[in-house]
């Protein structure tokens, strides 16, 4: 990988091979310094009840570090448990989520304009879509 950009695996799980540095350079550019990370769902009730103050595990969180600099926590067993409710693969809605939290570090609140953006990466991502 290159050196503005990590994927670690804190999970006993395979994750799929997904295009992540290529998601990350079209949605965040080159120069962002970007890690993602997939930790278990005890880990993600942690990090989410410490910095959100809810007390439940979640799918994604994506933190804001710096100017070009941010990092994504995703937790792979909730992932796969709510693919079904968006008829989606685990692939799928993986890659749909890592769209999804890198606009929000690109500065993306939820609402249409996000949704339009989502649209545009998944539609440019081919395996991606339902």
């Amino acid at each position: 990988m290159e050196d503005n950009f990590s994927l670690i695996n804190k999970t006993k799980g395979k994750l799929p091979r997904l295009p992540f540095l290529l998601l990350k350079e079209e949605i965040l550019g080159k120069k962002y310094s970007l890690s993602i990370a997939f930790v278990s769902e005890r880990q993600s009730k942690e990090i989410n009840k410490k910095h959100r103050n809810k007390n439940k595990p979640t799918n994604i969180l994506s933190f804001l570090l710096g100017k070009n600099n941010g990092e994504i926590i995703m937790c792979p067993t909730l992932i796969k448990k709510e693919a079904k409710n968006f008829e989606r693969t685990f692939s799928q809605f993986l890659g749909f989520l890592v769209i999804h939290g890198m606009l929000h570090l690109k500065g993306f609140e939820h609402g249409t304009e996000m949704e339009k953006m989502e649209e545009k990466y998944l539609s440019r991502t081919k395996f991606l879509k339902k």
